[in-house]
């Protein structure tokens, strides 16, 4: 029986290894299947099918030989090859003998280690050769790489643009990091510019080791070498082998379409050193000590605690971000901003309560001019009420913001206000906020803000919502004239932290909002006080209603039923 082969476009395999890639070595045997020349007289197959016999079917026929029908040595070679280790062909041989012929260095390189090969005696391999990463091979396989195993492939338009992408070399540094560029930005590149620079980030070495499948006595000749194997190792450890160890799974098979139909067959195995168990064991000891050092070190630097609130107070983190604004009259726009605290709000003395972006052009999109700023900025608060049988319902911080257009003479113009409170609940928040402005009656006033530069300004920006020092009932904002603006885009990331969440968690209560979770600060906890005293009011009554006498309260049950009739 005909044992199993197969196709040498059988897929690969990816390994990951923490050894060094030059301990790797393969050992590769090839075998011609079917000769060249007709097979033994007693062994003669019958007449061929209409269909040409493929791989297995030669396979077949071939083992109807005798097996005791000798194999000539040119038609069975094995080699062990190490990782970018170099194996010459003969037509690699034939070329650099002649020094003539050598261009580059490494070409030169190649002829000192023919002749010192031919001196010792000449190689030992035939048919199996390879290609390092330097041979000018790699460069043209990859950039030449085919999709399909179609002989007439035509290439599309995306194999097209990604043979230019090339993998960075390992042991090549770009030129361009150690001097300084003239264009930071090349506006129109070239062909030959974008095929230099379209690289993968990620470090990678190739090796193919080839086979030379052509007749004994014509070796040499390029369109007979095949590649048998693929070895990638990138700079991460992961090592890419196409196609795949042999293994269990049975020898790969090469036919050549000639005239006389050929099958090769070849086996890829790891000959790598296996470590020896103590030096294994030393290596896990080496690796676990190296691991609970740098364990020890990222503790130091993070902390053996994590940091607590104190008990009853909340902790509020705002990773926030000015992305916007939009629909105002003027360009180059900046927006100021600041925060403001409200009462049992704290933040750190190193805490920046407010800030300025840049100044930014606004460009038209959908009939609208938009200004794009992406400021961030950190915002970092503590809430804490130590009297919890306070009245006053607790607020949360407000955001104040104003936005300014500056002219060419260096002139600012009010171009709105607008607050914005910051979210009770954690997540991302994007939100739009619209802003006004202050205006003056009549035309002189748009004169000047247009020539000058001038516009009318609140001198407190926390009048956009009840300002703090305002300590009346009803806050009356009759004959002040405003003209509705553009709108800020901010997006902010809150962060909350509590104890009290710790203690919600473990009794699986459901909260509303933050203060519902610190207890007794919320607008539901009123209502539930409320409901709470009027059962208890209710029972008192009930209690009062018992002891009276029976008599009375018939009298008195009597006396109301005489009323209600007519």
């Amino acid at each position: 029986m005909a044992e199993r082969l197969w196709g040498a476009e059988a897929g690969g395999a990816v390994y990951r290894s923490r050894d060094p890639v030059r301990n790797l070595r393969l050992r590769v045997r090839i075998q011609r299947v079917t000769a060249a020349g007709p097979l033994p007289a007693q062994a003669s197959p019958p007449p061929p099918p209409l269909s040409a016999p493929r791989g297995p079917e030669l396979l077949a026929l071939a083992a109807r030989a005798s097996p005791d029908a000798r194999r000539p040595p040119d038609e069975e070679e094995e080699a062990e090859v190490g990782w970018q280790e170099k194996l010459f062909s003969q037509f690699e041989v034939d070329l650099y003998q002649n020094e003539s012929a050598c261009q580059t260095h490494l070409d030169r390189q190649y002829h000192k280690e023919i002749l010192k090969l031919e001196k010792a005696g000449g190689r030992k391999n035939y048919r199996i050769f390879t290609y390092t990463d330097h041979d000018r091979f790699t460069n043209l396989e990859e950039h030449c790489q085919k999709v399909t195993d179609s002989d007439h492939e035509v290439l599309s338009y995306l194999a097209e643009r990604m043979a230019n992408v090339r993998r960075r070399r390992q042991d090549r540094k770009p030129i361009e990091a150690n001097s300084l560029k003239s264009k930071i930005i090349t506006w129109e590149p070239s062909e030959e510019f974008i095929k230099n620079n379209h690289v993968i980030n990620t470090p990678v070495q190739t090796m193919y080791i080839m086979g030379d499948l052509g007749p004994y006595g014509k070796l040499g000749q390029r369109e007979y070498e095949r590649v048998l194997c693929t070895i990638k190792v990138d700079g991460n450890g992961v090592i890419t082998v196409k196609p795949d160890f042999t293994g269990t799974k049975g020898a790969y098979w090469i036919e050549l379409d000639r005239q006389k139909r050929e099958l090769w067959k070849y086996t890829i195995e790891n000959a790598s050193i296996q470590v020896q168990q103590e030096e294994e064991e030393r290596e896990q000891r080496v690796f676990r000590d190296l691991y609970s050092r740098h364990k020890e070190y990222l503790s130091g630097l993070v902390g053996s605690e994590f940091e607590m609130t104190l008990p009853g107070t909340l902790r509020l983190f705002v990773n926030g971000e000015v992305v916007s604004a939009q629909g105002y009259e003027y360009d180059n726009l900046y927006v100021h901003f600041f925060l403001e605290l409200p009462d049992h709000w704290s933040s750190p003395a190193f805490q920046q309560l407010s800030g300025v972006t840049q100044t930014c052009a606004t460009k038209t999109e959908d009939w609208d001019n938009v200004a794009y700023f992406c400021y961030p900025f950190t915002l970092e608060m503590f809430f804490s009420q130590e009297n919890e049988s306070e009245d006053c319902l607790p607020q949360w911080p407000v955001l104040y913001f104003e936005v300014l257009s500056l002219d060419f003479w260096q002139r600012y113009r009010v171009e709105g206000y607008g607050s914005l409170v910051l979210p009770a609940s954690p997540g991302l928040h994007i939100l739009t906020i619209p802003t006004w402005r202050p205006v003056e009656l009549g035309t002189v006033a748009e004169l000047r803000r247009f020539f000058i530069g001038g516009s009318p300004e609140l001198e407190d920006m926390t009048y956009v919502r009840i300002p703090a020092t305002f300590k009346g009932e009803h806050l009356s904002r009759f004959g002040f004239h405003t003209e509705t603006t553009g709108s800020v885009t901010f997006r902010l990331y809150c962060l909350q932290q509590s104890k009290a969440f710790l203690e919600t968690s473990a009794s699986r209560h459901r909260m509303q909002s933050v203060l519902d979770r610190l207890g007794g600060f919320s607008q539901q906890t009123s209502v539930y006080n409320v409901l709470e005293a009027f059962q208890k009011a209710r029972c008192r009554m009930q209690e009062a209603r018992e002891s009276l006498p029976q008599d009375l309260i018939s009298s008195s049950f009597y006396t109301v039923h005489q009323t209600q009739e007519p």
